[in-house]
């Protein structure tokens, strides 16, 4: 088992290093110059533009150092990002790691409360599903799923706001102070999302149905629900895990129609302001987060599967 999370680390390494790279290059060489001009002003004179070049490294070559291989932009960007230091917001006039931590904060008080009771709720509907297949409970389920999916976020937003917090007074509209802001904004991330996913966990859960150690368990008298929740659904994890491990990196960026509608200060909404306001060292860090986050649940994702299916560690 440790040789194999010691293979999938070292395999990590240069994927991190090519998102690193194309982050670099995206924001160094096809957006432009240093941001000497955003954070100094057009009318900054050439002096202070060289010396802010000079003290933020951005004089150096981009990829290749000329005498140190290591003294270039890229090389200083890598050991930046490693050491915590993500740059320098011109709109908001302090590092960019403090914005980032305001905004996590909010953003995962929102995200993860979503993620947690969705899954449990579609677990708990596409295992019902799945054992009455074909069956009333199933048609029931379907039918609701279908209707859920077939509803616009946006409109479950509009709708909720409207009646639930506008007319009936029952959660706040707008702002972030306590649980109580979060609970509508919640609800309708659970709602939006619960038909796709029951959808998915009933089909990834029917594909055991019907194997032989599942018709050996019932021929032994033991009873439906208990083979689906003893046996089929801890053999369906592995497309359940892949498809929840893809949702986690967004629990970190923030959801940003739900934290725009709602006034969330989360990450979602920083990066519409920074993106607004061409604060490019912020919209820069929010890239690299989600992605080197994106890795780091790939990663973990993978050493889960072999705690899950022993086959997949001894695979060559």
């Amino acid at each position: 088992m440790l040789k194999y999370i010691f293979r999938r680390f070292l395999e990590a390494i240069p994927t991190t290093v090519g998102i690193l790279l194309i982050t670099f290059l995206l924001f160094n060489v096809v957006i432009g110059d240093s941001p000497a001009l955003t954070i100094l002003g057009k009318g900054a004179s050439e002096e202070s533009i060289k010396a802010f070049n000079h003290r933020y490294g951005y004089d150096k070559p981009l990829i290749i150092g000329n005498e140190d291989f290591f003294d270039s932009q890229f090389f200083s960007f890598i050991k930046n990002v490693a050491t915590g230091d993500l740059g320098f917001s011109a709109k908001m006039n302090e590092p960019v790691k403090d914005v980032l931590k305001r905004g996590v904060g909010p953003s995962l008080s929102l995200t993860v409360p979503i993620l947690v009771f969705g899954s449990l709720l579609a677990l708990f509907f596409a295992t019902l599903s799945a054992a009455y297949r074909g069956r009333t409970p199933d048609r029931i389920i379907l039918f609701i799923s279908a209707s859920l999916m077939s509803v616009n976020y946006v409109v479950w937003v509009l709708l909720g706001q409207y009646f639930l917090a506008f007319k009936l007074e029952l959660f706040p509209i707008w702002g972030y102070g306590s649980v109580e802001y979060m609970v509508l904004p919640v609800m309708i991330g659970v709602l939006s999302s619960l038909g796709i996913d029951v959808r998915f966990y009933r089909t990834a859960i029917l594909d055991e149905v019907y194997k032989p150690y599942v018709l050996t368990a019932r021929s032994k008298g033991i009873s439906r629900i208990k083979v689906m929740v003893r046996h089929v659904l801890r053999n369906a994890l592995i497309p359940i895990v892949t498809y929840i491990s893809l949702s986690i990196p967004y629990l970190f960026t923030g959801s940003l129609l739900l934290e725009s509608f709602f006034g969330i200060p989360g990450l979602g909404s920083v990066s519409i302001n920074a993106i607004h306001s061409a604060d490019l060292a912020v919209v820069r860090a929010v890239v690299v987060l989600g992605a080197l986050v994106y890795q780091v649940v790939n990663l973990a994702t993978d050493i889960l599967y072999a705690f899950l299916d022993p086959r997949v560690r001894v695979a060559k």
